[in-house]
């Protein structure tokens, strides 16, 4: 399993997924997970996406097998998440610019990063990412507990995965078995840390980076989002030529509810930058 070690630094896990042609100088694609999530949540995509790309997931620090050798009150901030995608592409792509694909969080964090580095960048797609976390979200994910942070403490990871999902996350009709598959994932990551995340993410306001990001953008969304719905407008406005697809579901979990739709669409997009067909 590669892990990026780094001295007084909280140590990275990452995967690689190349089904390119060894003679062929591919470009990288990085898959970044949201909330709470680790790159198992991109299973779905390496499939359509690995032929063409050398596709790199990192886990964020303390979450999927990046290990809670830090204190997630101090360590768990923006910053360092963004310092931490800069060592990622360092360490894999050698400072070649990457192609960014992030989901949710991840989203904002190359909204960050496409605004303030995008020399890092080839592209940036946005899966539904938002630009803040809305009180009615947060209320949502307080699971009729006081705070956000009260309900993971009561329910634990899983628990809180388990009401999460059917508020925001899964349509009523969504497979059973993904739905608890889903939540048997985010159970696995440490309490501690969604709490302190969560605390980060309830401040989140990325309105001020939108107008500067300098880099062509994709935008895969709900429709009428539950959680991104009411920023879709600003987001559309905001980053200069971003084009944006809306999938035929409400729900959050695009990413996989409806993955080959999504990597087929994130393909292209690529595909047309690079000037490459990305089929065979």
């Amino acid at each position: 399993m590669p892990f990026l070690r780094r001295a007084g630094r909280p140590t990275l896990h990452y995967t690689v997924d190349d089904h390119t042609d060894p003679w062929r100088d591919a470009p990288w694609l990085i898959l970044q997970h949201g909330y709470g999530r680790s790159g198992v949540f991109w299973r779905a995509w390496i499939p359509y996406l690995s032929r063409f790309y050398r596709v790199v997931c990192p886990d964020l620090r303390g979450l999927g097998q990046s290990p809670l050798d830090f204190d997630p009150d101090q360590g768990i901030n923006v910053e360092g998440f963004v310092e931490d995608l800069a060592a990622i592409m360092d360490h894999v792509a050698a400072g070649q610019p990457v192609h960014y694909c992030g989901e949710s969080l991840g989203g904002i964090l190359g909204i960050i990063m496409g605004a303030t580095r995008p020399e890092r960048f080839r592209s940036l797609t946005l899966l539904a990412a938002p630009v803040t976390i809305p009180k009615q979200t947060q209320q949502a994910f307080a699971c009729g507990h006081a705070s956000w942070q009260d309900a993971l403490r009561i329910m634990g990871s899983k628990g809180w995965s388990d009401a999460v999902n059917v508020a925001t996350r899964f349509p009523p009709d969504a497979d059973p078995a993904l739905v608890a598959w889903y939540a048997e994932e985010m159970g696995k990551s440490p309490v501690e840390v969604l709490i302190a995340l969560s605390r980060v993410a309830a401040k989140v306001d990325v309105s001020e980076y939108l107008s500067r990001v300098a880099v062509a953008t994709l935008g895969l969304y709900p429709t009428a989002g539950i959680v991104t719905g009411h920023e879709e407008a600003q987001i559309r406005a905001g980053i200069p030529g971003i084009r944006v697809i809306n999938l035929p579901t409400r729900y959050h979990a695009i990413q996989v509810l409806m993955p080959a739709a999504c990597a087929r669409s994130l393909l292209h997009f690529c595909g047309e930058l690079d000037g490459r067909a990305n089929h065979e």
